[in-house]
């Protein structure tokens, strides 16, 4: 029987608390072949041992039943002996190889139904609960139900998505309100986190979004955020450059009737002189 390496990972998902990414795993095979020699050593090698040092009459006496039932535990076979979890193990197992077991296990898993979801982060992978079995999984926490983001710290959320890093007056000219509560709250969810200071007046901090706001997403990394024409990095450029210098309407733009032009210097000196008014001598 082959070596079943989708059995071997789904093993080490479920016993692992944080997430396994593809060097993880491939340091356990690392270390299984560093301690392949003494778990693959013959069964009988103790037992040839302890009869060479025993006597002929107790050789020759007969063993107690415990005894037996205890010889017949240990003669079973130990779990390293499964041939499809211990046998033929590859001394090197690729990011490939790896990928395309986790893509046999998250389908296996979504044909089951079982309640169980295989996740890829930007951390690695991770054995979850589905989401339609949050309540009861809060229950035997005893956990509230989350709070839902306002819909203005979503919209701070993605301006820091797109822009970052962002000063907070940055974001509150691209939204044109106040944005003190929204990054308060998007810091406290740990959602975004300082950065810096951006070399402005005053080194105001600066804002990113963190690992938590990937997996919030479902996404590894910044790359995969969909194309917005309205948050791109030009758009948001061009917003906060039309903020800081305002461009001042017109008439026209204003719905008013534009003066007549007035007529050049050169024109005005060439026309005839105004007639004088005339005045009654007496």
């Amino acid at each position: 029987m082959a070596f079943a390496l989708p059995k071997v990972l789904k093993a080490l998902l479920l016993s692992s608390s944080q997430p396994l990414d593809v060097k993880d795993i491939q340091a356990a095979f690392a270390r299984f072949h560093a301690e392949a020699t003494p778990l693959l050593a013959p069964a009988g090698g103790a037992a040839a041992t302890g009869s060479e040092t025993s006597s002929p009459a107790e050789a020759a006496a007969p063993a107690p039943p415990e005894a037996t039932e205890g010889a017949a535990e240990l003669a079973a076979p130990e779990p390293f002996d499964d041939p499809d979890l211990y046998h033929d193990v590859p001394s090197l197992v690729t990011a490939a190889q790896i990928r395309e077991a986790m893509d046999l296990i998250a389908a296996e898993l979504k044909a089951s139904d079982d309640g169980l979801v295989l996740l890829e982060g930007a951390s690695g992978y991770r054995l979850v609960t589905h989401p339609r079995f949050g309540r009861w999984v809060r229950i035997l926490r005893q956990e509230p139900p989350p709070a839902k983001l306002s819909q203005s710290s979503l919209e701070t959320l993605a301006v820091v998505a797109y822009r970052q890093p962002v000063t907070r007056l940055e974001i509150e000219t691209i939204r044109g309100v106040s944005a003190e509560a929204g990054v308060n709250k998007l810091l406290e969810r740990e959602l975004i986190a300082v950065t810096g200071r951006a070399d402005l007046p005053g080194r105001p901090w600066q804002y990113a979004t963190t690992e938590r706001f990937l997996e919030l997403v479902g996404i590894k990394s910044l790359d995969e955020l969909p194309a917005s024409d309205v948050l791109s990095s030009r758009q948001i450029d061009e917003w906060l450059k039309n903020a800081t210098n305002p461009h001042k309407p017109g008439d026209a733009a204003m719905g008013l009737e534009t003066e007549q032009e007035q007529l050049p210097l050169e024109t005005a000196d060439a026309l005839p002189p105004a007639p004088q008014p005339q005045t009654s001598e007496g």
